[in-house]
């Protein structure tokens, strides 16, 4: 294990991606090598759009997959509650690369619903408490939802549902059903085939508890799958078929049959043409033939398999040959991921002459750039880990830097301390992403209250990487950065006392907000390396050799929601929940907990305590700034324990119903300096602003082209001034572009791109008022 640390955010949502997520960054785990290994393969198809802050907006494509080549056998994947998709590698935590083939990675998690599904109740008992027949038919009678529940079962009730004898009655229904499978769920089907990969999954992550599988489930589980797949309907191309299908390839890998069905691999890809794009079970189903060839590699018998009959390789080539048009549409994953496993291929020694003419061939009819870009940067990556010596063969020798040289040609100092590299940015949008970070700095240490960086940080700059999408950051920052681009951007730390380090994270443009600019998670991520920097001891590594999750990610959400004063209405809709006690969210891990938990409840968890309880807040910081983290984790645990978890209560309730009580407020800008006491400017307030009952105080300024975001506060001073817009004239209460009016002086106003030229504030009295302060952030 290398000695260099790497601090990436979480997404939630790890491993091979089943609907669209465009997830939040990522703040992630202790040691990467010095050379990773290519991200696993296995995309998906988008499925409409998350949560427009976490994670990611709106989903124009699918995601990447992690890194899943390599790992140890201690990969957990996140709670099944956050409902992981169909999944070959790890969250992303504790990874080590030093040896790609170290151990077989977790059984995937529970399916993804389709678009539009909803949640369903139900009660492990009606599982646990039935054997045989009255098992199977509980089994078929239930929501698939429902059953999906069960991915997330512990102790007893995981033996009580699971054991062999339990798993062997569920393929064997399997196997009776498929003789008349309808082609649909009528008959229970997609919840036979969803138990049983329940059960493989809970048995990886528990097999003291649930005891072991044998022949006894092995041969149940062929004659169910050989049955369904020579079922007649098993080759529909409907949403109804798809729904069983979908799961039932992936059952193939949970079930470690990857070398047994190789011919439903090889009948899928053959089978595909554009009558399946319009089912996303169906594309599901496609899609999910590169979790078995991309986890078959840790199985020897699918090796074997493939060395004794190699048409898989030309299969996965005439795919992606086949399927160019694909590139760059809704359904570019499916050829990209082709050519990655093609490509993964290069690491058996025994096949690497087979598939290297064939990766090589795919590498001319692509390009580094464009729409093909996918598809080239997915083989190339995978011939440079595998086929490094021959990197001359396939003409990718240095690809890591060709590939930076080419995507990242913008280079921009923002400060002495920050320095953007981008792929493509104007002048306004660099200018506009280096005061955002400079000016959360004053923010950052008023909240933090540190007296410095921790003793031995040296990452004095931080670089930002701005990739022009979440399309070119998931095809490139993996083959360029060596990492998991299935998230909404990650921060890598590195070793802060190592000298030469040199932290950055890697983010993306949000294509979804366009015309707007907002590079995504920017404020977040700088508060990683900030929060790195001044609060936390030493590397990533050592911040959470105990929980402090609900730390490190909610301050980082607190203050990108806070000092942008953007109200966080997923975290507040989750305090309505009143889902888990403040003492509950000390013990944040990011194994232990789903992205809402991670985000949303680390963000009021971190909010309430700064606001109600901030000196404890600095007892605990004071023991992170020094490194000593059990008594952090004592105070929070013991001297703080329940004590407060009553009221936290409260304040959910308060903060649900829109009383979240006063976050820091951001730093006052400096006053403008134009001779004309009238004029605004770019991040500069006017102070001493006054005017009598029913008049008014006018201001105005010049917006620059290419101004995504105007946004006007006014503050402070006495009486009731109502803050007034227009974007054509001097703004009156009957001639205004917008307004915020009612009680007080304190007013905000956001325009989404101004346009350019002259633009015009007024402060009206509804009651005379003085000493009021207009500020302009654009």
């Amino acid at each position: 294990m290398k000695n260099r640390t790497v601090r990436q955010r979480l997404t939630g949502l790890s491993t091979l991606v089943l609907a669209a997520c465009l997830g939040t960054g990522m703040l992630a785990a202790p040691s990467r090598a010095a050379e990773p290994p290519p991200s696993a393969s296995v995309t998906a198809p988008a499925s409409g759009a998350l949560d427009a802050e976490r994670p990611g907006g709106p989903a124009a494509h699918s995601p990447t997959a992690p890194a899943g080549d390599a790992g140890h056998a201690d990969r957990k994947p996140l709670k099944p509650a956050d409902r992981p998709p169909l999944s070959a590698s790890k969250d992303a935590l504790k990874r080590d690369y030093d040896d790609p083939g170290a151990a077989r990675p977790s059984h995937p998690a529970p399916s993804m619903k389709a678009p539009g599904a909803a949640a369903a109740e139900c009660r492990v008992e009606d599982f646990t408490g039935r054997t045989g027949s009255a098992l199977v038919q509980q089994v078929k009678s239930s929501t698939t939802d429902c059953v999906n529940t069960l991915f997330g079962i512990k102790g007893n009730n995981a033996y009580l549902a699971f054991r062999e004898t339990q798993m062997v009655s569920i393929a064997n229904a399997l196997r009776d059903g498929s003789a008349a499978y309808p082609g649909d769920s009528s008959t229970g089907m997609p919840q036979l085939v969803l138990f049983l990969r329940a059960g493989y999954y809970v048995q990886y992550y528990n097999p003291e508890v649930v005891g072991g599988y044998g022949p006894t489930l092995r041969t149940a589980i062929q004659g169910g799958l050989d049955a369904f797949f020579a079922s007649s309907h098993s080759s529909d191309v409907t949403d109804a078929n798809g729904e069983t299908l979908a799961e039932a390839v992936t059952l193939i890998d949970s079930a470690e049959q990857n070398a047994r069905y190789l011919y439903v691999v090889k009948r899928l890809l053959a089978g595909y043409n554009a009558s399946y794009n319009s089912s996303w079970y169906m594309l599901n189903a496609v899609n999910n033939v590169y979790t078995v060839t991309f986890r078959g590699h840790q199985l020897p018998a699918f090796v074997r398999a493939v060395e004794s009959d190699p048409s898989l390789i030309d299969a996965l080539h005439a795919f992606a040959s086949g399927h160019l048009d694909l590139l760059g549409t809704a359904q570019s994953y499916l050829t990209s991921n082709a050519g990655r496993e093609l490509g993964r291929f290069l690491q058996e020694a025994s096949l690497r002459a087979k598939a290297r003419p064939l990766a090589a061939a795919l590498l001319k009819q692509s390009s580094m750039t464009g729409r093909t870009a996918p598809l080239w940067v997915g083989v190339a990556e995978m011939a440079d880990y595998f086929d490094r010596a021959n990197c001359a063969y396939y003409d990718i020798c240095g690809l890591a830097d060709r590939l930076k040289r080419a995507v990242l040609p913008v280079s921009h100092t923002c400060s002495p301390s920050i320095r953007v590299l981008a792929q493509q940015m104007t002048t306004a949008e660099l200018s506009a992403s280096c005061t955002s970070l400079r000016e959360q700095d004053a923010y950052f240490h008023d909240v933090a209250r540190d007296n410095g960086p921790v003793a031995g940080d040296n990452n004095t700059t931080i670089e930002v990487v701005a990739f022009d999408s979440s399309t070119d950051y998931q095809t490139y920052a993996g083959a360029i950065y060596g990492i998991d681009t299935n998230n909404g951007g990650m921060y890598l730390e590195g070793d802060p006392a190592a000298a030469g380090n040199q932290p950055r994270f890697i983010a993306y443009e949000a294509e979804w907000v366009r015309p707007a600019f907002q590079i995504w998670n920017l404020n977040h991520e700088y508060t990683h390396y900030l929060d790195g920097r001044f609060n936390m001891s030493g590397d990533f590594g050592a911040g959470i050799s105990t929980p402090t999750i609900w730390w490190i990610e909610g301050f980082a959400e607190y203050i990108s929601y806070s000092y942008r004063q953007v109200v966080y209405e997923d975290a507040i809709a989750q305090a309505g929940a009143h889902t888990h006690t403040l003492r509950t969210l000390f013990d944040t891990t990011y194994e232990n907990a789903d992205q809402a938990r991670v985000y949303n409840w680390g963000y009021l968890a971190v909010r309430y305590m700064l606001q109600s309880h901030r000196a404890e807040v600095d007892t605990v910081l004071g023991h992170y700034r020094s490194g000593n983290w059990n008594a952090a984790r004592t105070h929070l645990t013991s001297t703080i324990g329940t004590r407060y978890d009553a009221g936290f209560n409260t304040w959910l309730t308060a903060c649900a119903a829109g009383d979240c009580g006063s976050t820091t407020t951001p730093p006052a800008l400096p006053e403008c300096t134009g001779s004309d006491a009238r004029l605004l400017g770019e991040n500069c307030g006017r102070s001493a602003l006054r005017a009598t009952t029913g008049n008014y105080a006018y201001l105005y300024l010049y917006i620059p082209a290419g101004t995504t975001q105007l946004k006007i506060t006014t503050t402070g001073g006495t009486g009731n001034a109502d803050l007034y817009y227009s974007a054509t004239g001097w703004a009156t209460t009957t001639s205004h572009t917008s307004r915020s009016t009612g009680a007080g002086n304190d007013h905000t106003l956001t325009v989404d791109n101004p346009r350019a030229g002259a633009h015009y504030i007024s402060l009206h009295a509804a009651q005379g008022f003085e000493g009021a302060t207009v500020s302009t952030r654009y």
